[in-house]
């Protein structure tokens, strides 16, 4: 379609105004209201990010025999979801990823046409905000791939992860990112971990890798990804659950 978009045009069209303009452009392209110094801080990380990584540089990739043979994890590691406990008892069979909002082209693809397109498998540093760090090699589709398949339309800034694992305040899970670090090479939805199926205290089926950024923001229970111009219909607008919850920062690069 005419209006569909290509990844050069979300690598270099749609990087959210850039950084110049200092301390007032960065608060203002912070998709949520800076309440305090930290988001401050982190607006201003924000708003330079997208200059300084401009040419989407390749975060460190490890051999293979570095890799962690079980995985850590933390935060909800079996969801009690009815749902997804039924899902899971029959491999996911019935599971689709549904890719919506700002797109030419709504998709459900289920997990055997996940697995059927184009992977892409990395050796990666996972970096955990609670202080731990493991490498695993992680097999999935390319964000940027997905995105191009659908189609995003002008005027999309945001991609929202909606996830199957309920949180202690009766949420479900979702995380955030703009469209700069959805077109990063490295961001992929991973459903392979070390040659085997994402475990389920990993995030089975479907888990988002987001190489640049920490912990929190590598959403696991995937099964919904939204395409967006606003973060302020979810949760409490800021992008993320545990940016609602406990106040944690929305961008958290590396």
């Amino acid at each position: 379609m005419a209006n569909k978009l290509n990844r050069r045009q979300l690598l270099h069209g749609m990087l959210l105004s850039g950084a110049a303009g200092g301390v007032a452009m960065a608060a203002a392209k912070y998709p949520s209201p800076i309440r305090n110094i930290y988001d401050l801080a982190d607006a201003i990380n924000y708003g330079l990010h997208d200059l300084l990584l401009s040419g989407q540089p390749l975060v460190r990739e490890y051999d293979r025999a570095n890799v962690a043979q079980i995985f850590p994890t933390s935060g909800v590691t079996s969801p009690r979801d009815e749902r997804y406990q039924r899902m899971l008892a029959n491999n996911f069979e019935d599971w689709t990823l549904k890719i919506e909002g700002l797109v030419d082209n709504p998709m459900e693809l289920s997990l055997s046409e996940l697995r059927a397109m184009n992977s892409q498998t990395q050796v990666t540093l996972h970096t955990c905000d609670e202080g731990w760090s493991a490498i695993g090699e992680w097999t999935g589709v390319p964000l940027w791939q997905l995105l191009q398949l659908v189609g995003v339309q002008p005027g999309a800034k945001y991609v929202i992860f909606h996830c199957m694992d309920t949180q202690g305040d009766g949420n479900l899970y979702y995380e955030s990112i703009d469209l700069f670090a959805a077109s990063h090479p490295q961001t992929i939805l991973a459903y392979g971990l070390n040659g085997n199926p994402v475990p389920e205290p990993n995030g089975a089926p479907l888990r988002l890798r987001i190489e640049t950024q920490i912990g929190y923001k590598h959403a696991k229970f995937v099964e919904r990804v939204e395409v967006t111009d606003t973060l302020a219909h979810v949760g409490a607008g800021r992008g993320g659950w545990w940016e609602d919850i406990d106040n944690a920062v929305w961008y958290a690069g590396l």
